[in-house]
């Protein structure tokens, strides 16, 4: 990776990296939470009567209910970050994230946890927008798959951190609400941290304005949308831009029901302790580092239209490790099999994925409207990943998890369909010069 500029822009550039990157990894410490600890609070509705079936789905709703409020935030909140800026947003997702979660961690029951639950998805919505924004900002579009590479890993090492040093808590005894006060500490570090030292361009700081892609829809300065309609017309227009916000919805259905799912499969299907599949489940986000570092360093070597492509190989490849975790039988906890299939599934999806919201959206949108489109894409795809919690916990107790995984790969699959259709469209626009159609 390089930086554009004097050494002294080099250090302030790459002091954004790191405030950016360890804000956005705090917000999955407030994520990863209710995943590890929904074993803990599976059992702890036991004790009052609510039986295992039941009391999955329960988890099921509040999950599916979060990430409703996520989508609802990134289709009708992001786009705010393109008028008052990325900075702003960036910190309501931490200052909400710290604050909800202290709220669920001291709750009892399950209305109070629903709605702590809801409102820390919902001012985290923002939050991913917001870096995308300020990353416009501080760096030029050729360098986008290689940052936005970087800074997507933040979710991948932040949900990986959290997930092994929750599951030390559990094995030292510790219940499910030390995991929230936990990460909410976290959270109120990082927002200190942003506060004081993260700024919204690198203009503020006196150096020139950063490079957009020359394709994007829309201006290539700095300047607020003149209007809403402004803003999002030229996105909804584009028919590769409403392909990308399908391809969200299947990846997000996938990636989520990993990230809320993988402690209570590894533990009730395969036959971990709790606290052992917690730690184990961090094989999901920690693959995916080398998946998003290897996936966004290629893009820039291959241009625009390699993402797509990356992406189609990606996703047919997703398809077929699903079937075979499908086929794994249950209780195997000593046999490396399960794990090796949830890495590759991780290696193939997450690199790809990351390109939606991220150099995808700024290939849309720009410096303009960098934090609209991210919002829409992302939006879109955690308005499907609703099912990722409710109606993936009535399939597996309805199907079990075979039926669960039968079901992703037929998602990935056509998921590959499209990045195949989206590759035709970015090849017909870099042969006529003009952005994507």
């Amino acid at each position: 990776m390089t930086f554009a500029g004097k050494p002294s822009l080099r250090l302030r550039q790459a002091l954004t990296i790191l405030l950016l990157f360890g804000g956005y990894g705090a917000l999955y410490f407030c994520r990863a939470d209710l995943s590890v600890g929904t074993p803990l609070l599976i059992d702890d509705l036991g004790k009052h009567g609510v039986s295992h079936a039941h009391a999955i789905v329960h988890m099921g709703t509040i999950a599916s209910l979060g990430v409703l409020a996520y989508a609802l935030g990134k289709l009708f909140l992001t786009g705010l970050g393109d008028f008052w800026g990325g900075r702003i947003s960036f910190l309501i997702g931490l200052g909400g994230a710290a604050a909800f979660t202290l709220m669920f961690a001291s709750g009892t029951a399950l209305p109070l946890f629903t709605i702590a639950w809801f409102g820390n998805r919902l001012t985290q919505s923002i939050s991913w927008a917001g870096l995308i924004k300020v990353s416009s900002k501080w760096f030029d579009f050729s360098s986008y798959g290689t940052i936005i590479g970087i800074l997507s890993l933040s979710y991948l090492v932040g949900d990986a951190a959290a997930r092994q040093w929750m599951g030390m808590l559990i094995e030292r005894g510790f219940g499910w609400q030390a995991l929230f006060y936990f990460a909410a500490a976290v959270a109120g570090v990082f927002l200190i941290a942003n506060g004081f030292f993260l700024r919204e361009s690198r203009t503020e700081a006196g150096y020139s304005e950063a490079k957009p892609n020359p394709l994007n829809l829309f201006a290539q300065s700095e300047s607020r949308p003149r209007s809403v309609a402004a803003l999002l017309l030229p996105l909804l227009r584009s028919r590769a831009f409403l392909l990308v916000c399908l391809l969200s919805l299947g990846c997000t259905i996938i990636r989520e029901t990993f990230n809320i799912w993988t402690p209570v499969y590894m533990r009730d299907y395969l036959g971990y302790s709790t606290g052992t599949a917690a730690r184990m489940s961090a094989i999901f986000p920690g693959v995916g580092v080398v998946s998003v570092l290897t996936a966004g360093w290629l893009s820039d070597r291959l241009g625009i239209n390699g993402r797509p492509l990356i992406m189609l190989v990606g996703l047919a490849a997703t398809a077929a490790a699903l079937l075979v975790l499908m086929s794994l039988p249950p209780g195997v906890s000593g046999s490396p099999l399960p794990l090796i299939a949830i890495g590759a599934i991780a290696l193939c999806l997450l690199g790809p994925y990351s390109y939606l919201g991220g150099a995808m959206a700024l290939d849309f949108g720009g410096k303009q409207a960098g934090a609209a489109s991210s919002g829409i894409i992302d939006g879109v795809g955690y308005l499907g990943a609703v099912v990722a919690g409710d109606s993936v916990a009535r399939i597996s107790v309805a199907f079990g998890w075979k039926g669960v995984f039968a079901g992703l790969a037929f998602v990935s699959a056509l998921a590959a369909l499209g990045a195949g259709c989206l590759y035709v469209f970015g090849a017909k626009a870099s042969a006529a010069g003009h952005h994507l159609p």
